[in-house]
């Protein structure tokens, strides 16, 4: 993914003591070049087309929510640490890419 990523700031901050993972590294994520499973969130993307991304960071798996504000430009909406579930797509995603 090339580009700028961008958040909104409060939201951030509220991510950050609610899921314990701030965006700035969750953006990790993007900026690293590593591979993650993408997946569309239809369920959610009523107003705009939202994708979820699993993937590892230096902490952790970690899933991000996340859209296309503007061509090149990815907008964070949420982020948190994988559940065990979505830990098992995601290695089951990375052995299959490997």
């Amino acid at each position: 993914m090339s580009g700028s990523i961008t958040w909104d700031g409060d939201k951030n901050e509220a991510n950050k003591r609610k899921h314990g993972v701030s965006f700035e590294e969750a953006s990790e994520l993007f900026k690293s070049g590593a591979d993650y499973l993408e997946l569309y969130d239809e369920a959610h993307s009523e107003v705009e087309d939202r994708f979820i991304a699993i993937g590892l960071i230096e902490h952790g798996i970690v899933l991000v929510i996340w859209t296309e504000q503007y061509e090149e430009t990815t907008r964070i909406i949420s982020a948190r640490w994988a559940t065990t579930r979505e830990k098992r797509l995601y290695w089951e995603y990375a052995e299959g890419v490997s």
